[in-house]
């Protein structure tokens, strides 16, 4: 995604990895940290204090909303649009009170089901997104296949409107809670920014088989993996000698 200047969002920003991943990129681009502002949302108080204190020593400067409030419910951006979206929301989470949303207005692609907010957090960063941002979301696989209660009618609708950029699949153990094997959502609402026009194109990756095992449970990706990966999306939006590889 790199956020080099705008407005940065999480809105399930956790203990704030997400910005401090942010300001290690512009640091390493050398970029300065105060070209971009960084918004954040977190419900629970514990880790939304956390948040606060882990940017707090690193220097780094953010409006995470004056109190911890679940974003669905209580959006503490509600009149702000973001230049780049960078999450990790919950998997699969079935207790998000999706009954209480029936006609919001964030739900531009269809209704997400009560059962599983999923589809609820990339419509919720979509309706988030300036007209020229881009949003990368970390969420579990289940996400590309599932048809169950209009998630599939949902996900056919954000490849009509044309929303859905890139979308990798990663191997199984990148996390230490989790076993399941995870993708990647690349959203934007105009293909014609930041590279060639890309209008009606979305590019696959498969990268489940990279990655090497740090130990019985815990897989990383190397440096020489997220470069592969990360270079051709560049290829492709700039169409700077972009080939397909079979079975990448």
């Amino acid at each position: 995604v790199s956020p080099h200047q705008g407005r940065v969002y999480d809105p399930c920003c956790g203990s704030g990895g997400m910005f401090v991943q942010s300001e290690e990129f512009i640091k390493a681009h050398g970029g300065r940290l105060d070209d971009i502002s960084i918004y954040g949302q977190e419900s629970n108080p514990t880790t939304w204090r956390l948040a606060a204190m882990n940017l707090a020593i690193r220097g780094i400067y953010a409006n995470l909303g004056k109190e911890p409030r679940d974003t669905f419910a209580a959006d503490q951006h509600p009149d702000q649009k973001f230049d780049y979206i960078l999450a990790n929301p919950p998997f699969n989470i079935s207790d998000w009170g999706g009954e209480n949303y029936e006609n919001d207005v964030r739900w531009v692609y269809g209704r997400p089901p009560a059962a599983n907010a999923n589809y609820a957090w990339l419509q919720h960063m979509l309706w988030k997104l300036r007209p020229s941002g881009q949003a990368g979301i970390v969420l579990a696989n289940g996400s590309l296949t599932s048809n169950t209660n209009n998630e599939g009618n949902i996900r056919e609708e954000m490849i009509r409107k044309d929303v859905i950029e890139v979308m990798v699949a990663l191997p199984k153990q990148l996390f230490i809670n989790t076993g399941i094997p995870v993708c990647l959502w690349f959203l934007s609402k105009d293909k014609a920014q930041r590279g060639r026009d890309r209008k009606g194109e979305t590019l696959f990756i498969d990268a489940r088989q990279l990655g090497t095992m740090k130990n019985r449970t815990e897989r990383i990706l190397t440096d020489d993996d997220i470069s592969k990966i990360a270079n051709t999306v560049q290829s492709w939006r700039n169409d700077d000698e972009y080939e397909d590889i079979p079975g990448f």
